[in-house]
């Protein structure tokens, strides 16, 4: 079937989940009858129609029973629609026949990957029918990691304006995070840990920040691994836990576009922490304790409360640098918490922007697919900023 005559643009798949309930909801609320042609997917009929209930969904929503044991409930899932978005993780467990699935029909699809291990390991398997079928694979399309990847990205559109080319360095620095990790973020950890130790062959992938451009190595990257005070900022600033999938996929947008940024671009992300002796001892507390991956994780299923997702927030600053000392600001700002109130509209704005997506197919990031449409959407409909700071 014609991908334009397909029944649905989108097809949430994991509506049942903690966030993939929260992206049929902003959907429902955003957009009601008057956007994409969607529907619901998960195992059980039951428990997507409580869902949809719930999240005040129309009743006539349509509700797709599909499984990630079942392969072919995915191919008949995948065959309906444009677009799968899903919330189905840890991906390394369950990811990898959703995805051969929107490979095989040639079918957009858009996930909240933080794996490395895993996306590489689909990248070396799938990219190439990927770009056969004209399946459209948009990785990692929550808080990990579009404000990082589309923030560089619009810094260097301002450097090339303000410069006449782009920077060569760029430092992504979290000034503030109000939000929690959920259960399904802890077990992706635990998952890729449990994979590494299996397969240590796999720990080069996660420890390069390259470990996503296959036959391309860049230059020495700065370290980002240690308690350090920020000249730029004048504050200190401590390991950042969400660098290690950030800064890959900031480096394979730079790879797939041919590198705008320059082949010798170098990037580094970590959380500022005050000043003075305090900002320092923030940064050593940081540094040295775990911020997932312990006893306390919530389960998977659980997540932030509703008053703790809407009064959440985030911002990051990223300065460019140029080797003469001319700089750059640049700030991505979001209202709600990054890694379930924001998450779940930014998933759900990067499904809707596939739809237009006029790209070849393969296995890409929201910044090499989308780029400054989705900055666009993002601006309009998902309350998060973009802008330049003088």
């Amino acid at each position: 079937m014609d991908k334009a005559q397909r029944p649905f643009d989108i097809v949430v798949y994991g509506a049942t989940g903690y966030t993939g309930r929260l992206v049929a909801e902003y959907l429902a609320q955003e957009y009601g009858q008057s956007g994409p042609r969607w529907a619901m997917a998960g195992r059980s009929a039951a428990k997507l129609a409580e869902v949809r209930d719930l999240i005040g969904a129309p009743a006539d929503t349509p509700l797709i029973v599909a499984d990630s044991s079942d392969p072919a409930s995915l191919a008949a899932m995948a065959e309906q629609t444009r677009v799968v978005v899903t919330t189905v993780g840890p991906y390394q467990l369950y990811g990898t026949p959703v995805l051969a699935a929107c490979v095989a029909a040639g079918t957009d699809y858009a996930d909240l990957c933080g794996e490395p291990v895993w996306m590489r390991q689909m990248i070396d398997a799938h990219h190439a029918q990927a770009q056969q079928t004209g399946a459209r694979i948009a990785f990692s399309s929550g808080f990990d990691s579009i404000p990082f990847d589309l923030g560089v990205l619009m810094l260097q559109k301002e450097a090339k304006a303000r410069f006449g080319g782009p920077v060569p360095r760029v430092k992504g620095r979290v000034r503030a995070m109000q939000g929690k990790f959920s259960g399904g973020t802890a077990a992706s950890l635990t998952a890729s840990m449990t994979a590494l130790a299996a397969n240590p062959s796999l720990i080069p992938i996660m420890v390069s920040p390259f470990g996503l451009t296959p036959g391309f190595e860049g230059p020495p990257q700065p370290a980002d691994n240690k308690p350090m005070l920020d000249e730029a900022t004048g504050s200190w600033a401590a390991p950042f836990i969400m660098a290690v999938i950030n800064s890959k996929n900031v480096h394979r947008t730079n790879f797939l576009l041919g590198h705008p940024h320059g082949a010798d671009f170098s990037y580094d992300e970590m959380m500022l922490t005050g000043p003075g002796e305090q900002g320092k001892a923030i940064a050593e507390h940081i540094a040295v304790t775990p911020m997932i991956g312990t006893p306390n994780d919530p389960a998977p299923g659980e997540g932030p409360t509703k008053e703790e997702r809407d009064t959440g927030s985030y911002d990051v600053l990223f300065i460019g640098e140029m080797p003469d000392g001319r700089s750059l600001r640049y700030g991505v700002k979001g209202r709600y918490d990054p890694g379930y109130g924001s998450t779940s509209r930014m998933i759900a704005e990067t499904g809707i922007a596939l739809l237009s997506c006029t790209l070849p197919g393969g296995i890409g990031t929201p910044g090499a697919l989308l780029g400054e449409a989705l900055v666009d959407r993002l601006r309009a409909h998902a309350e998060i900023t973009f802008a330049v700071e003088d």
